[in-house]
């Protein structure tokens, strides 16, 4: 029997499963759970075979190089279509000389009956993702023909992915998605979550994502749906079907183990009390928060840090670094060998740890959340993946201007729910008179990952959209900048004294460019957010900018290739400044560093406003008694 600590303890959950209803309701009802399953699609016969009778003549006839099977019931559907045309073990003799790649466990199955053995099968979690990685490992498609049984709807990504690779695709499709003949079960669920009466919503399958939506707009509570399922547990038992809710605009809060229903509910059940309180807990707390970085009772409040960002006399020159917890920490490796980068980022207990280990070790003035600046892309429609050796991926990027489209603005922050509450936790964690900083890439930034996919030298993609298609570039900048207000608010909101938002790639601009295509959006988050609390603007690469990133914000950050008395000087004495130490000082010796460290300062020469910091974050290779050696040097010196 199982335990209050791995069962569903009376939440009450909505489900969409159609063929194994019954199994998922015996499940959720094993577990504690009050089971609502309502079959939500089933699959139609096509009025038109001459698809799959197409398909089976060029097989027959050697014309298919490769034949791609998506789903039991399509496979088994196929043959029977097939077979009404075309002797049986004619076609299976085919099938048998072609190459056969599978998606999965279930048109493997159907193989075996058939007494077929494939060629490939993809790996869990059986997305279009591993298909094409057996492509680009086994069967490169170059001047091939490759047929894909359908389900239902086109695999989209699968047949740009192989037409990417060369590949001439035939799509086969054998049967089509349709609500089930009794609605009313279907209807009575979406009704139920619309009124506030579900706890958990759980999803195996993309289309009943849609169905739901079309039910909802059918019976008109899409709008109360939307709102009640921001609130909702939403579990989504893979990959594609997690793809489907955020391309709606829904959040996704959990994915089991395995893409199987047994792990969704079960792993489910087990993680369903701490998920759901949390979710809340964010929920409640963004929703009734008071921004904090005014509150003048606070023991941070006449920080060094942030008297400095008012450019307020200091007792000496606060200090902070960025990337202050990394690799080149034993702690943060040490952590970090257990968990993957992104793991990593939605552990809010681990990312304070990080945080708080490496103020108390360096004795800087400020933290700064542990994060990166790309998560918030996932829930923008973006596939993220960091890949080890060659840092972060867009595996779907943004080249041309109908692709913006697809691009999501962030309406709600539930799915960056595990970032709030690292800013809770670590604002928990600090000492009370260290202030916290949160974070954001910059607009800019965040579209030349969007649209390159990665890193880039010479960012030949974003330059063509920002001057091929105006109209495309404008509208992907501002989807970007209202998701960046709405972000870094709920970080102020969740506890954050003080926000970034890091230009990294800004350097790539010329002046002209930086005025006329970013410098209106990056004005626009500025004055979306919070009064009261301090902005830095940091950006990278090309001093010459800095006149006009002074524009916005109220400490600018300053890099290495300034000298700071010229950066002061460019950015203008009202602002404060931040910087600008070259990372790669902290690799020499003591003398070395003290010598770097004092020029910084004397460029200062006291004035109210200096913020010291590097022109970059902390490279790997620093030992981490010269950064402690750093924070000591620079307050000593800068004692008034």
């Amino acid at each position: 029997m199982a335990t209050s600590s791995d069962n569903f303890n009376g939440a009450t959950i909505a489900a969409f499963e159609s063929r194994r209803a019954p199994d998922a309701e015996r499940m959720i009802q094993r577990l504690g759970g009050r089971a609502f399953v309502s079959p939500s699609m089933r699959e139609v016969a096509l009025d038109d075979d001459r698809a799959a009778i197409d398909f089976a003549n060029l097989l027959l006839t050697g014309q298919v190089d490769i034949a791609v099977f998506l789903t039991g019931v399509g496979t088994r559907r196929l043959v029977e279509v097939v077979t009404k045309h075309v002797d049986r073990q004619r076609f299976l003799d085919a099938l048998a000389d072609a190459t056969t790649v599978l998606r999965g466990p279930k048109p493997l199955a159907v193989f075996r009956e058939l007494g077929l053995t494939p060629n490939a099968s993809a790996p869990e979690p059986n997305t279009w993702r591993e298909l094409l990685a057996v492509f680009d490992e086994q069967y490169p498609p170059a001047n091939l023909t490759v047929a894909v049984q359908e389900y239902g709807v086109p695999n989209v990504s699968l047949i740009a992915g192989l037409e990417a690779r060369g590949a001439n695709v035939l799509s086969v499709p054998v049967y089509r998605w349709a609500l089930p003949e009794d609605t009313g079960p279907l209807e009575a669920n979406v009704r139920r979550i619309a009124e506030g009466e579900i706890d958990a919503v759980v999803f195996t399958s993309a289309q009943q994502v849609v169905h739901m939506l079309q039910s909802a707009a059918q019976v008109g509570v899409e709008e109360p749906l939307r709102r009640q399922l921001s609130q909702n547990l939403i579990a989504s038992v893979g990959p594609t079907t997690t793809e489907m809710l955020r391309s709606q605009g829904l959040p996704v809060d959990f994915e089991p183990s395995h893409p199987k229903l047994g792990h969704l509910i079960t792993e489910l059940a087990a993680q369903s009390g701490e998920l759901l309180a949390r979710k809340r807990s964010i929920r409640e707390r963004i929703d009734v928060a008071q921004p904090s970085g005014d509150n003048e009772q606070a023991a941070w409040h006449d920080s060094p840090f942030l008297r400095a960002c008012r450019r307020e006399p200091v007792p000496y020159t606060p200090l902070w670094l960025m990337r202050q917890a990394g690799r080149y920490m034993a702690e943060y490796r040490a952590v970090r060998s257990q968990h993957s980068f992104l793991e990593l980022c939605r552990r809010p207990d681990l990312c304070s740890e990080i945080m708080c280990t490496a103020v108390e070790k360096l004795g800087v003035d400020a933290a700064i959340i542990f994060s990166d600046l790309l998560p918030i892309l996932e829930p923008m429609g973006l596939d993220l993946e960091f890949v080890a050796g060659d840092g972060p991926q867009i595996n779907n990027p943004v080249r041309e201007a109908g692709d913006v489209d697809r691009v999501l603005e962030l309406e709600n922050i539930d799915a960056l729910g595990f970032v709030y509450e690292t800013v809770a936790a670590t604002r928990r964690d600090l000492p009370e008179h260290i202030p916290l900083i949160g974070f954001a890439g910059a607009p800019f930034t965040l579209a030349s990952y969007t649209i390159e996919g990665g890193s880039s030298r010479s960012f030949l993609h974003t330059k063509t959209l920002m001057h091929r298609e105006p109209a495309a570039w404008n509208e992907l900048m501002q989807r970007l900048s209202r998701s960046i207000i709405r972000y870094l608010n709920a970080q102020i909101a969740a506890g954050a004294q003080a926000v970034q938002i890091f230009d990294s790639w800004v350097g790539c601009l010329s002046v002209g460019d930086y005025a006329a295509h970013v410098l209106p959006h990056v004005k626009q988050i500025a004055a979306g957010l919070h009064p009261g609390v301090p902005l830095i603007h940091f950006g990278t690469g090309n001093p010459a900018l800095l006149p006009l990133m002074a524009e916005v914000g109220d400490v600018i950050g300053v890099d290495w290739r300034i000298g700071l008395a010229d950066a002061w000087e460019a950015v203008g004495h009202d602002k404060a400044v931040q910087g600008n130490l070259d990372p790669a000082v902290l690799l020499g010796d003591l003398a070395a560093i003290r010598a770097q460290a004092k020029a910084v300062l004397d460029q200062a020469a006291g004035r109210p406003g200096h913020v010291f910091n590097l022109g970059h974050g902390v490279l790997q290779q620093t030992p981490v008694d010269h950064a402690c050696a750093l924070v000591d040097m620079v307050h000593e010196m800068s004692a008034r």
